[in-house]
């Protein structure tokens, strides 16, 4: 009898175990990889602006050629080289990169991503952004719009200025009760614009949030480096632009939902 419950009680851990790794296995399986939509997502009209695999739907900023040398795939990511780790002209300088572009433009979204910087990195996601206008002001490759700052504000120097710190309208308004995380691992954020409404997220809450024809934003647009160019602050029907600074930058989840 004794035999026959030890049969039993072995048997019955023999079910929870293998009840617990049908589980786990299945918990796995259903975890969204990188790069991917969900069918809720797809159901919400969510579009990815990168496979993971290629660089389909992008371009450099002015080029008709492809800025390889400083804009590579690194794993599941997107990844802007540091400068200092690129290729160099015979002179030692850098051979010259620029922000990518989406192909297509887009008026009203959410437009959410996730990104790690470097040590002591600096960086932007930049939207609202004319190609024409862009390439019509020096330098030529690099994008004029709105610009969702990327930085690690515990070691650049920007972290002086309350409105170049991560999350941040660059140079016009700066992010309020963020959570950043450390140098090493993804945030993840969210970009709104409906009509002249703008948010920015990071991590789940809402850290920006303005209407540029408001009286309070300009104010403060024209205490920004933008205020004496011509129409950067209109409303356009825009790219989406990784912007090419000195550090190196990861993006990967890029996707894009248009709003009615």
């Amino acid at each position: 009898m004794k035999s026959m419950k030890n049969c039993i009680s072995a048997l019955s851990l023999g079910v929870a175990i293998t009840m617990m790794l049908l589980l786990f296995a299945c918990g796995q399986s259903q975890k969204m990889a990188n790069n991917s939509l969900s069918e809720e997502e797809k159901a919400a009209g969510w579009i990815l602006l990168f496979d993971g695999k290629s660089f389909d739907g992008w371009h450099g900023l002015g080029r008709d050629d492809f800025p390889a040398d400083y804009w590579v795939i690194d794993g599941d990511a997107i990844k802007k080289i540091a400068q200092s780790e690129g290729p160099k002209m015979p002179d030692g300088q850098p051979v010259q990169g620029g922000d990518l572009i989406t192909d297509a433009a887009f008026e009203n979204y959410e437009f959410k991503f996730d990104w790690m910087i470097s040590s002591a990195g600096n960086s932007g996601i930049k939207y609202n952004v004319s190609e024409e206008i862009s390439v019509s002001r020096k330098p030529a490759h690099a994008a004029l719009g709105w610009e969702y700052q990327v930085l690690d504000d515990a070691n650049h120097s920007d972290n002086a200025n309350p409105t170049h710190r991560a999350a941040a309208l660059y140079d016009v308004l700066p992010a309020k009760g963020k959570t950043l995380k450390p140098v090493g691992q993804f945030n993840h954020s969210k970009i709104v614009v409906n009509g002249t409404h703008g948010e920015h997220w990071l991590n789940g809450v809402k850290v920006v949030e303005y209407d540029t024809e408001s009286a309070s934003f300009d104010s403060l647009f024209q205490k920004s480096k933008y205020r004496n160019i011509e129409g950067f602050k209109e409303k356009k029907t825009g790219h989406i632009v990784l912007q090419d600074h000195a550090d190196a930058v990861w993006y990967r989840n890029l996707k894009i939902r248009k709003l009615d």
